[in-house]
């Protein structure tokens, strides 16, 4: 509460001091209620901070309602996946676990209930024609011929609906309200439909099912929410959600929604519908493939929930919608948490051999290396050398630029924590490329320093061969190559625009030993290389890593491309 006491409240936290100052509500309840058809993206992390956040923060709750009411695109393992992914990003529900489900009987009844007020009707239209009906935003929407029905003819034919005497599209209920309203979501809306699906938590007791609208205001009324936050998206939809309540005299206080600019990010999709897409045509590996920007996904390359949730304070809470948010800010925040706590190991991504000649052949030492630089509790860890290394094949050129600070023949260099080393020798194939660099090193410079005071311009990474563990780097890009993939000439489909850059797998990539002893899900820096995550393929014969996020902005570059 300190932190956010010293900046300005956003427009959400001034409606809610006012409503507790004013006596309305005693207790702040506020809730998050994800579709459980699909793995949660990166979009959500706002809104699940949003409401979870402003419940602490003036001592409420927020609950997790999953709005279970499509049975045909849901299922259990995105239940459990959307749980694991809040738990992650530290949401919090306790005792206050629901879904839409729970409440199916009393929002019948509450159907029932709008039937015989007038306020409903069973129209036999097919959705095809409801949609033709519906009107422009210019032009007012045409009645149902089914509108006059009494309601005697609509509680029975309802009720015939309940128990399973119609098929699906045959006939559904909708809200009696006006054709000619400016709002289209107020133009007599489907409030009930007919399903033939298989419920995942109440099998098929249930043959119809309430739409969003609907069940969304109403089963925030049944659990006492203060506060409906959501996006912009439904800004449309709240008078339709304030009408459901009145018509029903739910009483005061009632729940009241309230939105908020979304979280956008550029070169992704943020839409389960295309993400599922994206799955189940097998253009990515799973829901948890590192090129998407789902929760999941995110977890699995290593990015930290700190990260994430630094960024949705920074982006900020207005009524308007912001503009996209770049990946290079989401990858500053990556770092930044990381650069705090994760721990340094070596390693080389394309390596090339280094022969110190003037270092005995059978001998092998064990050198302090720093944990974290940043942190002083964080500690040493012994690395070995020896007479034969891997560097990266980029810290050396033959002939180098005035401004190369790495290796060549004749200059002098620091490998980090070690010695001063002088390239004497370039070893090359029958092709002209080179294959191994001869080297001495200065004895006296073991740790890296001179006692002498000399300095050298460059410092590299390195593995000692004898000791190197082999492992397999998963590098990623942006998944898109353009910055708003939905901005396509006629023809051309999102998934034409995916960067067929996006993975990059490197085979046989050295590494310090310490490595293979890290855990699945350990994210910690590669020196000089970018942060790495160990990946849950990994086995106890072949080490997996995914990158998580280099050490420099390369992805602003790339939008200023795209």
């Amino acid at each position: 509460m300190s932190d956010e006491a010293e900046r300005p409240l956003d427009f959400i936290r001034q409606i809610v001091e006012a409503d507790l100052a004013s006596g309305k509500h005693t207790t702040i309840v506020t809730r998050w209620p994800p579709e459980p058809n699909g793995y949660l993206h990166i979009g959500h992390t706002k809104a699940i901070w949003i409401n979870s956040s402003i419940a602490a923060e003036y001592g409420g709750r927020c609950h997790l309602r999953f709005d279970d009411t499509n049975p045909a695109a849901e299922s259990v393992e995105f239940v459990e996946a959307q749980k694991e992914d809040m738990r992650w990003l530290g949401f919090d529900w306790g005792e206050h676990g629901y879904f839409a489900s729970d409440y199916f009987p009393q929002l019948y009844e509450y159907a029932l209930e709008l039937i015989r007020r007038g306020h409903a009707f069973v129209c036999d239209l097919s959705s095809e024609e409801i949609e033709a009906r519906r009107g422009t935003l210019t032009q007012a929407g045409e009645e149902s011929p089914f509108r006059d029905r009494s309601v005697e003819e609509n509680l029975d034919l309802f009720q015939r609906m309940r128990a399973g005497e119609f098929a699906p599209g045959d006939r559904a209920l909708r809200a009696k309200i006006d054709m000619g309203s400016s709002v289209l979501p107020m133009r007599d809306p489907l409030i009930y439909r007919v399903v033939d699906a298989v419920h995942h938590r109440t099998g098929s007791e249930w043959p119809i099912y309430p739409l969003y609208d609907f069940a969304h205001c109403l089963s925030d009324a049944i659990e006492g929410v203060t506060h409906s936050l959501c996006t912009l998206e439904f800004a449309d939809r709240r008078p339709l959600y304030e009408w459901i309540l009145e018509a029903l005299d739910i009483p005061e206080p009632r729940p009241r929604q309230i939105e908020f600019n979304p979280l956008n990010f550029s070169h992704t999709v943020l839409s389960k519908r295309f993400l599922r897409r994206l799955v189940e045509d097998d253009l990515v590996s799973g829901w948890d493939d590192p090129r998407l920007p789902t929760i999941a996904a995110l977890r699995r390359r290593g990015v930290p929930p700190k990260a994430l949730m630094s960024l949705c304070s920074k982006v900020g809470v207005t009524r308007r919608e912001e503009a996209t948010v770049e990946l290079s800010r989401l990858d500053f925040e990556i770092r930044d948490e990381l650069n705090r706590t994760a721990q340094r190991r070596l390693g080389v991504l394309r390596p090339l051999k280094v022969v110190i000649e003037n270092y005995p052949e059978d001998e092998t030492e064990m050198l302090p290396a720093l944990n974290n630089p940043e942190d002083a509790d964080a500690g040493t860890r012994d690395v070995p050398f020896s007479r034969e290394l891997w560097i990266d094949r980029d810290d050396f050129i033959e002939d180098p630029p005035k401004k190369f600070n790495r290796m060549s023949v004749g200059r002098e260099v620091r490998l980090r924590a070690a010695y001063f080393v002088t390239t004497t020798e370039v070893v090359k194939d029958a092709n002209g490329d080179v294959i191994e660099l001869r080297c001495t090193y200065d004895p006296a410079t073991r740790g890296g320093d001179a006692p002498d005071g000399r300095k050298v311009r460059g410092t590299i990474h390195w593995v000692s061969a004898a000791h190197a563990v082999d492992a397999e780097i998963r590098l990623y890009d942006v998944l898109f190559e353009a910055e708003d993939p939905f901005d396509l000439p006629d023809g051309v489909e999102f998934i034409d625009r995916l960067n067929p850059n996006a993975l990059e797998t490197l085979t046989t990539c050295p590494l310090e030993p310490s490595v293979a002893d890290l855990p699945a899900g350990t994210t910690f820096q590669l020196e000089r290389a970018g942060y790495f995550s160990v990946d849950p393929d990994t086995t106890a014969e072949h080490l997996v890593l995914n990158r998580t996020v280099g050490l420099r902005d390369t992805w602003a570059k790339i939008a200023r491309k795209g």
